[in-house]
């Protein structure tokens, strides 16, 4: 009995803004009067597209990254790739509670990736990959706090509630 569940950082309307703020400085850079000519810009041919190409690539790179998340009657392991080579394991026996929770993204932890928590609480980290609101919050009996946005909420709520019955685990509220 496993649940897994693999999600990454779908943000559609980052390559809305990247486009508007690119937008108008081609549109100087081409149009400006004192800006190159149209015999210049084909002498040199995609050095335009070159400068405009690399943001929208970088965004593509970030929303291709996976988080990987696999729970079980052993505990809970978790990979984001390509920052985790190795996925990290946790056991039961280390979590003092989970539970599934309400959180907001940018006033809890200042927007979507992997962050810790504002205001200097250097214990509580959270990988908030979806613009959900609901998300997989660990405590750890070392005070330490995990939080996991997922897309399959419901689901993962009736995998907890059937692993805590059938194995009788106590961290799961």
């Amino acid at each position: 009995m496993e649940f897994e569940e693999k999600h990454g950082l779908k943000i559609w309307w980052l390559y809305l803004v990247t486009g508007v703020s690119i937008f108008p400085a081609l549109a100087i850079l081409i149009f400006d009067k004192g800006g190159p000519s149209l015999a210049e810009l084909q002498k040199m041919y995609f050095a335009p597209l070159l400068a405009v190409f690399p943001p929208f690539l970088i965004i593509f790179i970030v929303q291709q990254n996976k988080l990987t998340l696999k729970i079980n009657a052993e505990g809970l392991s978790y990979r984001y790739f390509p920052f985790h080579f190795k996925p990290s394991h946790l056991r039961w026996i280390s979590i003092e509670k989970a539970y599934i929770r309400k959180y907001d993204a940018f006033s809890e932890y200042g927007g979507y990736g992997v962050k810790t928590r504002l205001w200097f609480k250097f214990k509580d980290k959270a990988y908030i990959l979806n613009d959900k609101n609901r998300g997989l919050q660990l405590e750890f009996k070392n005070g330490k706090k995990l939080l996991f946005s997922s897309n399959k909420i419901e689901d993962l709520e009736m995998f907890l509630i059937n692993l805590k019955t059938r194995y009788n685990i106590q961290a799961i509220q």
